[in-house]
């Protein structure tokens, strides 16, 4: 199994943060673009494409709920029609800027909250699949990869989309499939048991669940993050496992 690098990009207007993904670029595939509603700007977006186009990364759009006061990470109830449109208007922006840089969109991933909540409600899902479409940007979504990741593509292909799969290095697996809230004991991997999963998903296409137990996980991209210098050390330690 080939996995893919991607990672949560422009984030940020910070000149630190901004020189640490000038590093982690190079590492990765996939670079994770925010798109203004839960963190970026019109420049920042230039800014990460332009890095992107450098070292010829994949762009995905990363909208979220509209929510820059929480970082998207808190969750939102909206009409199916007002998220629909909020996130067209994230994955337009993107995709005109990416455009001005004779970019493409090549798939969206939600932010945050969104993400989660996506994951839980089927209808959520629906509305973010219908988006998608209707953004005419690109007709990939990326998901988490889960033990019903059939139904998902069932889903999606009903809506005529394709769906890019991701596992998590750094996060920790209950043994449904779900990753454990963060808020519980083990939920963050250290470097150690990191790279073991990692590992593990490369060579076997499973996961230790947080109980010891295997489980088959097929993922198509693997998620790090890069927002400190010591994560871009365990990105190119990650890097390394994978391959070129």
């Amino acid at each position: 199994m080939d996995l893919l690098l991607n990672c949560d990009l422009g984030e940020t207007s910070n000149s630190d943060q901004l020189r640490v993904e000038s590093q982690v670029m190079p590492q990765i595939d996939q670079a994770n673009i925010a798109c203004g509603f839960h963190a970026g700007d019109p420049l920042v977006m230039d800014k990460t494409l332009v890095l992107a186009k450098q070292h010829l990364v994949a762009i995905g759009a990363h909208p979220s709920y509209p929510d820059k006061f929480n970082f998207g990470r808190q969750s939102m109830s909206m009409p199916a029609p007002d998220l629909i449109a909020c996130l067209k208007y994230q994955i337009s922006t993107l995709a005109k800027a990416a455009n001005h840089n004779e970019l493409c969109v090549s798939y969206i991933k939600p932010h945050g909250a969104l993400y989660n909540d996506m994951m839980n409600n089927c209808h959520l899902r629906s509305a973010v699949m219908a988006a998608v479409v209707d953004s005419k940007a690109c007709s990939t979504l990326m998901i988490q990869a889960t033990p019903n990741a059939e139904i998902h593509r069932q889903e999606a292909a009903a809506f005529g989309l394709k769906l890019y799969f991701e596992a998590f290095a750094d996060r920790a697996y209950q043994d449904n499939g779900a990753l454990v809230p963060r808020h519980q004991s083990g939920a963050i991997l250290d470097r150690k048991k990191m790279l073991s999963q990692v590992k593990q998903l490369n060579q076997d296409a499973s996961i230790t669940t947080i109980n010891g137990n295997r489980l088959p996980l097929y993922a198509d991209s693997l998620c790090v993050h890069g927002d400190n210098p010591e994560a871009v050390a365990e990105i190119r330690q990650i890097r390394n496992i994978l391959g070129p």
